[in-house]
């Protein structure tokens, strides 16, 4: 933002958030800018009906936009005669709508409706008033307002129509107002052009690594070596000297289970694990297992592998005694290394396999009595011991690459807010700029 300048002069808007505001410029509330309306009940038996003239949108709908901006479609419809009859409001398009309690509320997720729609009871509607502002400098400026500093604290946060209205705001003159939000689309389309070019790269990086696991652990390392059939259709030819074995004959299940389990031994559940990767992460305020629940048992060099929805690939080696959610197979490596197994089982096409011999549409579970069939390719230890030492330094430096890449889109993305809220508070003159 340093080619920006500020503006010639400034006065005390008396707002905290806000601080000094442009000379030129009025405070208000937001409810001087358009009317904020609450959604309404939203029957069981009407969900679910994709056909009907008006989508009925749902908090959850908030996360689906694919531009982070528009709502568009949803599974949920009505007609306006239902609506009517639920006494709900038919909000207008352009509407900018979210969430206004609970954990939603301080997400501060914002999104326009591109058509007339009704929204549930757990958000609201700001129907913007387009002859004093643009409803596209109105988005900006909501997406510049975090919620959590308003909302009433405690489990449930929460913010009504009445105490959103009344958040105070910097208001531009009109004609300002859309230059602000002509340049802000200018500058966030830039900053979101390189944010998708590093994700991008990050994922073809991703892909990059796992294609030299893949290769690493069904061809090895020398490229000389003379190679056989392995038998297995996705791998074809394999290291001569290598051998095929199912997994059961390289590892057995431990089946241990307790429910009187010390509050201070280790717990692991399936979200301390990261879905594809291998790696243990544990979440903020891990679940520990209550009191008198039944949990695995692990120990020291066990290979850890999630049967729940297996097609997300949750396996990693443990590196102490503990236990664990029963959502997880316990697997003890006795013939391969731990780490092989590990990641054979995190390889596309052995997830493949196990996710097409699952019970279970919705929540699939895979069972060791399929896993166990699955077929294995292996050198002998020493061997795999120096694939796995190569494959550890050539995936540190895609991992390396990785991690600066997320970096630099999460100071895109603070430079994206930053920019917008130094906008819509007038830190920032854009007149002239577009």
């Amino acid at each position: 933002m340093s080619q920006y300048k500020a503006y010639p002069a400034y006065k005390d808007s008396g707002v905290e958030w806000i601080g000094q505001v442009p000379e030129e410029w009025k405070t208000g509330k937001l409810k001087h800018l358009g009317t904020l309306k609450g959604g309404s009940g939203f029957p069981i038996d009407m969900q679910g009906r994709p056909d009907n003239e008006l989508p009925f949108y749902k908090v959850g709908d908030l996360s689906k936009s694919q531009d982070n901006i528009s709502l568009i479609g949803s599974s949920n419809t009505i007609s306006r005669s239902e609506a009517k009859d639920l006494g709900a409001t038919v909000f207008p398009d352009n509407t900018i709508a979210w969430a206004k309690i609970g954990a939603a509320l301080l997400l501060n997720r914002r999104r326009v409706s591109r058509t007339a729609c009704c929204l549930d009871n757990n958000m609201t509607g700001f129907i913007v008033d387009s002859k004093k502002v643009p409803v596209k400098y109105a988005f900006y400026l909501m997406n510049a307002i975090d919620f959590s500093f308003f909302a009433r604290p405690g489990a449930v946060p929460s913010l009504s129509e009445g105490e959103q209205s009344s958040i105070p705001i910097a208001i531009p003159s009109y004609e300002e107002s859309l230059t602000i939000a002509a340049t802000l689309d200018q500058e966030t389309a830039r900053i979101d052009a390189l944010i998708e070019k590093k994700t991008r790269f990050i994922e073809l990086l991703k892909e990059k690594r796992q294609a030299l696991i893949t290769h690493a652990v069904t061809k090895g390392l020398d490229r000389n070596a003379k190679m056989k059939d392995s038998g297995i259709e996705w791998i074809g030819q394999v290291p001569e000297h290598w051998k095929v074995a199912r997994v059961k004959r390289l590892a057995s299940l431990r089946n241990e289970r307790r429910n009187d389990v010390s509050t201070d031994t280790i717990y692991i559940g399936l979200e301390d694990v990261e879905a594809g990767s291998g790696q243990y992460k544990p979440t903020n305020g891990s679940s520990r297992q209550s009191e008198d629940s039944t949990v695995g048992i692990f120990y020291e060099g066990d290979v850890l592998y999630g049967k729940l929805r297996p097609y997300l690939r949750k396996a990693i080696i443990s590196e102490m005694a503990g236990c664990c959610s029963t959502e997880f197979l316990v697997l003890r490596a006795e013939k391969t290394e731990p780490r092989w197994l590990q990641e054979w089982l995190l390889t596309p096409n052995v997830t493949h396999q196990i996710v097409s011999g699952c019970e279970g549409a919705k929540m699939p579970r895979a069972d060791w009595g399929h896993i166990g069939s699955i077929e294995v390719v292996y050198p002998d230890q020493p061997e795999q011991a120096k694939i796995l030492t190569s494959l550890d330094r050539e995936t540190a430096r895609i991992d390396a690459l990785i991690s600066k890449a997320e970096q630099s889109i999460t100071l895109l993305k603070e430079r994206r807010a930053a920019f917008i809220t130094a906008a819509v508070t007038g830190q920032i003159d854009l007149r002239g700029k577009q």
